[in-house]
């Protein structure tokens, strides 16, 4: 079985990118959507990507943006991949020709089958709990709204943390897991020992 990608997200200190580099995460997301309170400004954004190493994936996570602000982050920050949360449509998603995510909020009635079929162009669907608002809502959904026979790759997410991390990768079976709040102590802070043990499920997951 293939290694289990993983990503956290909600970075907006030094100390936390550095610890999650050194636990050995795969990516790392700066969340460019001003509501939240894990919001970072692009210079900020581009001092923190500086801490970063290579082969480590910079993401930029956007809501219903204006294109300019998508292009301004592009120019300021070294972003590998794109993470859209909003309504977007595919013809938004790609018109920056930069790999993307397309995150879908689920709860009954949600058809994963025909977003994949939507969003053809994506490098795969990210799967969240549907919350009021836009992501962070730290909720986890019923895993069982995924179907099976998905053909593109999913990016777990939606109150994942390090106590149910291992169940949720042996039921969904996912490409990648994502969590911000899950390994915070407050919103916008993270926790060292808390993205160790996160990894650490991962890892145990896999076997």
């Amino acid at each position: 079985m293939s290694r289990t990608r993983i990503k956290i997200c909600g970075l907006t200190r030094e100390q936390d990118v550095e610890a999650a580099v050194a636990a050995g995460v795969d990516a790392l997301g700066f969340v460019f959507y001003r509501p939240s309170p894990r919001f970072v400004e692009l210079e900020r954004a581009a001092q923190l990507s500086k801490l970063v190493p290579p082969f480590v994936t910079i993401v930029g996570l956007f809501v219903n943006p204006e294109p300019s602000i998508v292009r301004a982050a592009l120019t300021h920050v070294p972003l590998h991949l794109l993470q859209f949360h909003g309504d977007e449509e595919e013809g938004f998603c790609r018109q920056f020709e930069r790999p993307y995510l397309k995150a879908i909020r689920m709860r009954p009635g949600v058809d994963l089958i025909h977003s994949e079929a939507s969003f053809a162009s994506a490098q795969g669907l990210l799967v969240d709990a549907f919350v009021d608002g836009f992501g962070g809502g730290g909720q986890a959904f019923d895993w069982s709204l995924i179907p099976s026979d998905l053909t593109r790759p999913i990016v777990l997410s939606g109150g994942l943390c390090a106590g149910n991390v291992e169940e949720a990768i042996r039921r969904v079976r996912p490409a990648a897991v994502d969590v911000s709040s899950g390994v915070e102590s407050a919103k916008g802070i993270k926790d060292a020992r808390k993205i160790a043990e996160f990894v650490a499920g991962v890892r145990n997951a896999d076997g």
